[in-house]
Formats: C-alpha cells, structure tokens, sequence
C-alpha cells in the first residue's frame, strides 16, 4: 500500500516472516512478504543507477539482485533471533572488480559520496578481505540504508540494501561454491552438510589469496606445501575439480541486459526469461516461486548480457575461471619452500 510501510508496518512484516519460517504462514502472510520484498526493487533501481553512475568508464561490472525467498525463509529458520524487517541483504547490488586495489579505492569513494543514504556499518565490520570468513569467503559487504526526499517515495525510507564488493579472483571461488550447492546435497557457504567441502574450499581460498592476490586467507598459519597438500588431498577424496569439469555449462544466449529471471531446474537445465518491465518480471518471480519449492529461481538484473553471466556465473555452472586459478595456483604454491610466506594484510 502506498504511502504506508511495505506490508503494513514492520510488526506485520516481522510477524508474517516468522510464521513462514515456522511453516504456519497464511495467505495474508504470504502476501505481506511478497509486497515487502516486491518494495526493494526501487532501492535496488537507485542505488544500481548511483553505481552506474559511478563505475561509468571503468572496468568494474555492477549487477543487481533479489534475494531468492527460499533463502530468506531458510535465513530466518537458521538465526532464531532474525526479524524480517531488519534483514539487511534482500536488496543486493555486487560489484565485481580487477584487483583488490581498484575494489578498496572505488569503495572509499562511494563512503565519502554526497548522498541521503546513511551507511549502516563501521567500514571493517564486514570486510572479509582483511579477515576472510573461516570457510574462506572473502569480499567486502557495506549495509546503507535507504532515504529519500520525495512523499510519493517515503514509505520506503529505511528500507536497506546490501552492496557486495569483490575482486573477479574471489568471485571465481564464490561461484564455485555456488555450484557446489546446486549439484551436491551439500552446502559449504552455510557450513553445511560433508565437512570436507567447506575445508577443501577453505583451502581454495587460501591457495587464490597468495597466488593472484598477495594477501591470505583462513589458513594463514600454514606454509605454502602444506595448504597445497591438504587441497590436494581433499580434492582426490571428493573429486572436487573433477565434478566442477563435468558440470555442463549452460549455453544460454542473453541477448541483452535488464530484468531477468535465472530458474535452474531439478534436472539440471537452466531457462532463461528476459522482460522489458520490473513489475512484470517481479510478478513472475514470485509466481514462479509459488509453483516449485525445489527449484533454484532468482531475479537479477544488469546493464548488459555480459554482466548478468559474469554476475551469476553459478546458474550457468561456469566455474572455469575457478578451475584453472586453483590448478595453477596449486602448481606455483607447490614450487616454494616449505616455510610459512610472510603476506601483509591489506590495509
């Protein structure tokens, strides 16, 4: 309802999300949560567009996402203490940058721009680059949170929107991870499921930070030998890289940017739709999620087709990048001696 909170009010939004979450969600609940996530999309839209701005002339690529409901239901089951309405990633713009360098100064930009949207947190609370999360995820998250001066547009103050910052080496092995949850019953971002996929892509990640990006990851302590010879050793127990090579990548043609529905399927295929409006696109997502719980649909939305693939790389199973880094990485840490390198953080 316009000029009211999205959902009615936070209470209501918080109540509905629980109750789902709970499984004893009704029709009202139901609806209140399709039209509080539905209200992101014009967050979304303007802080896609101040990025845009932004990265105009250089080679940063910017994409855009709502989060997938059967995420944010299994948030919410997970962290018993989440409300709904204070969820701080449904919105969620990815930046996707060169060098870790580049990513740091564009960042710093962005926090001294002039603008109403208030950033949320201290600026090292979620930098997973200094400080990489202990199943090996590196990348900076920034929480703002939305304001705005026009009345037509009010009701959607203090809505929030996440921005993902992170380097193409670090996207390479978060879409791996990705994939690894869509083929496998197991899910190494949450820390779930067969414990050696979340320690083999620990290693991964320790193994990508020295080689390409001179920094380290959770494994910091160990030499170079000894990160290798545990990857090593994991990856001939799971066949890990040999799984990801026989993922069939999904040759989809994107024929151009804007709104667009990713639906992977229970058999594997991925279908692809395109749409000229958001309001049609969101009204299909959520119609989509209500006719399937057990198949993978997001809306996403870039500039161009080459965006949105590099973006999502997950849906359409590409983790060559992904492969070819750690092989090689693999091959280089192999070379060195077997004492611990001395990296230094970055700043």
């Amino acid at each position: 309802m316009t000029g009211t909170f999205p959902g009615g009010s936070r209470k209501k939004v918080n109540r509905a999300g629980a109750s789902i979450a709970a499984g004893t969600g009704s029709k009202q609940d139901n609806d209140i949560f399709d039209e509080w996530r539905a209200s992101h999309r014009q967050v979304l839209n303007t802080f896609q567009a101040i990025l845009r701005k932004r990265t105009k002339g250089k080679n940063i690529t910017v994409a855009q996402r709502h989060k997938r409901r059967i995420t944010i239901i299994d948030k919410l089951s997970r962290h018993s203490g989440m409300a709904l309405a204070r969820m701080d990633d449904v919105a969620g713009c990815r930046l996707i940058f060169n060098t870790i360098d580049e990513l740091y100064e564009f960042r710093r930009s962005i926090h001294k721009a002039r603008f109403r949207h208030n950033l949320r947190n201290d600026v090292d609370k979620y930098d997973y680059i200094k400080e990489s999360k202990s199943t090996g995820y590196r990348g900076i998250h920034d929480v703002y949170e939305y304001d705005v001066n026009s009345e037509t547009g009010k009701y959607l103050k203090g809505l929030l929107v996440e921005i993902q910052y992170r380097t193409l080496i670090q996207h390479s092995w978060a879409t791996a991870v990705e994939v690894i949850g869509l083929i496998t019953h197991n899910q190494p971002k949450f820390e779930r499921g067969d414990s050696r996929y979340i320690e083999a892509m620990s290693y991964a990640s320790e193994i990508l930070a020295r080689v390409y990006e001179s920094s380290t990851g959770p494994h910091s302590e160990m030499s170079d030998r000894n990160v290798v010879a545990r990857f090593r050793g994991l990856d001939r127990e799971l066949k890990l890289l040999q799984l990801l090579r026989g993922v069939k990548v999904a040759d989809k043609a994107l024929t151009r940017g804007g709104d667009i529905i990713l639906i992977f399927r229970t058999d594997g295929t991925l279908e692809v739709r395109m749409y000229a409006s958001s309001p049609t696109a969101l009204l299909d997502l959520f119609a989509l999620e209500n006719e399937s719980d057990n198949e993978d649909v997001v809306l996403v939305r870039g500039a161009t087709s080459h965006d949105v693939r590099l973006a999502y790389q997950n849906y359409f199973g590409d983790t060559a990048d992904f492969i070819k880094l750690v092989t090689e990485g693999c091959t280089k840490l192999s070379r060195t001696s077997g004492k611990k390198k001395v990296i230094t953080k970055q700043k």
